[in-house]
Order: C-alpha cells, then structure tokens, then sequence
C-alpha cells in the first residue's frame, strides 16, 4: 500500500479540525513547546518510509518509553514480573493514590506512573548501571546511536515530582519498592525525558510490529509470545483511562506521552508515530488521536 497519498488526504481534512487542549503545562520545559507542531511518521517492516510535517523534530516521548522500559524489564524477569505489577486498565488518572493503595500498593498496569516506577525498580536490580544500561538498549532496539535523555526536561520532572514521589514511598511502604527511593526517581525521571523524532520513534517500535524481531537487523528483541503480550497491554492501557475510546476509534495498540506524541503498531504491517502537542482532558494528543482514527479508517488497518 502507498501510504503517502493516504496521509496527505487525511491531512488535508484535518485542515479545519478544531484542535483544542493545552501542552502539559505542569511540566515546565514541556510548556515551551510550540503548540501548532504537527509531525507523522510511517515506517513499514519492509522499511518503506512516509514522512509528514515536523517528522524529524525531536520532542519529549515522556510516556511512551514506559513500553521500552517494560520490555527489557519483561526480558529479565519473566511472568515474575506480575507479582509485582498487574495488566489491567487503571479506569483512573495515570497517576492516581486513591487507587493504589486500594489495590495494596501493586499498580494495575505498568504504563501508569506507578507502574513504570516498579519497573524502574526492577531494572535497578538487574542492571550494573540502570541509566546507561537502559538507553543503550534504546539505542541498540531502534538503530540509532544518537537518542539520549534530555537532562533539562529530567530536571523539570524532578522539580514538580511531588505526586511521583508520593506514589514510590506508599509503595515502599507497601513492600513493592526494593531499591533506593532517590536513585529510582532519578531513573524515572530520566526516562521520561528521552527525546525523539517521529521517524525516530516510529523505527524504535518496528520490533513490536515484527513479532519481537527488528526488521532492519533480525535480531530478536524479544520473543513472540513476550511481544505479543506488550501490545496487548498497550493496547487495553496504552492511552491513560481513555485507551477504551482510542481501541474504539482506532483500533491499534499504541501508547501516548504527554509530550503529545503517540505511537501506534498494525501487526505485521507498520509503526506509526505522530507528534501534536496540544493534549485532550485525558492526556492524549487532541489531534494525534483525530489523524489516527482517520488513517485507520482509510486504510482499513486495524487489528479488529
């Protein structure tokens, strides 16, 4: 399929497409985004390449690298990894308190704050040197040597982390946290940091659309049957507590950040990756989610 005529006619409709939200403004350095950014990437697991807009502009992928962290975390641990974090949709704010401590201190899923932050916990075990263990292994998953965290924006995590905080020590409290609470806030917030463009982000998620193997290199990342079950957790909680209406519209898995970028995966087929700042009520990028649900419908792409 020639995606370049799809995009632009998708585009082309969207011309008049009220894209209303505000940047995630809490975050400062993310408040300095120009909003109007607009940015698609396609890439094809025979490595066909469709580009849009500011596709090749770098930007915070906040959330979106919680599935990279999973997946090398999945690697090492195995299904020991559920002890600690479930794999359903949270059905409350990514970042909410009232939820896990009614649930004993285990998040529901490992894409919310919580649940990333065990998952930083489990990586500190495993690895000698987490920080520069775990972005080598970006690296190495999406071919590109040069991504990297941004340490302004990791500082600016750090400086309005009150709740993250909050969240880490009523794990602790609950005996979910293993590991030094400081040095995994740090991991955290430096993971969240990472930037890329959507040609960047859209090669990095490949892997996921090709059983676990990397089209370019054939390297297994990871096994199927692992592969498998992370996009079944992107996609029933991929998209914060609206992943039921993104499964709904557009029918991929796929996870969003804050930054306003979102990436999505058609097994088999393709990773999609789009970048728009301005964020909806729930998190999730007002105009990525439109574009998404257009090009899905266009294309007859979904997994349903």
């Amino acid at each position: 399929m020639n995606y370049k005529p799809i995009i632009a006619r998708v585009v082309k409709q969207l011309e008049n497409f009220n894209n209303c939200g505000e940047v995630a403004d809490y975050i400062s350095e993310l408040r300095l985004v120009d909003p109007h950014k607009f940015g698609i990437h396609l890439t094809t697991i025979k490595n066909k390449q469709y580009s849009f807009g500011d596709a090749h502009e770098k930007f915070s992928i906040q959330s979106i690298a919680k599935v990279l962290s999973l997946v090398l975390a999945f690697k090492l641990e195995n299904n020991h990894l559920w002890k600690r974090v479930g794999v359903e949709p949270s059905g409350t704010s990514f970042n909410s308190l009232a939820q896990l401590e009614l649930d004993g201190g285990i998040p529901r899923n490992p894409l919310i704050n919580s649940g990333a932050i065990v998952i930083c916990d489990v990586l500190i075990s495993h690895l000698k040197n987490p920080k520069k263990d775990f972005i080598e292994f970006v690296r190495k998953v999406s071919g590109i040597e040069t991504i990297d965290y941004c340490p302004r924006i990791a500082e600016s995590e750090k400086l309005t982390g009150y709740r993250n905080t909050a969240l880490v020590n009523l794990m602790k409290a609950y005996n979910n946290i293993h590991n030094d609470i400081d040095e995994i806030m740090d991991f955290y917030f430096n993971l969240c940091s990472i930037e890329m463009t959507c040609q960047e982000l859209s090669q990095t998620f490949l892997f996921l659309a090709n059983h676990g193997i990397c089209p370019a290199t054939q390297e297994k990342i990871i096994s199927k049957s692992k592969s498998k079950r992370i996009n079944a957790i992107m996609q029933s909680c991929g998209f914060y507590d609206e992943a039921g209406e993104f499964a709904f519209k557009v029918g991929l898995p796929g996870k969003s950040g804050v930054g306003g970028g979102i990436v999505a995966i058609y097994p088999h087929k393709y990773s999609i990756a789009v970048w728009s700042p301005k964020l909806n009520k729930k998190g999730n990028s007002t105009k990525g989610v439109q574009f998404l649900e257009l090009f899905t419908t266009e294309t007859q792409t979904s997994i349903f």
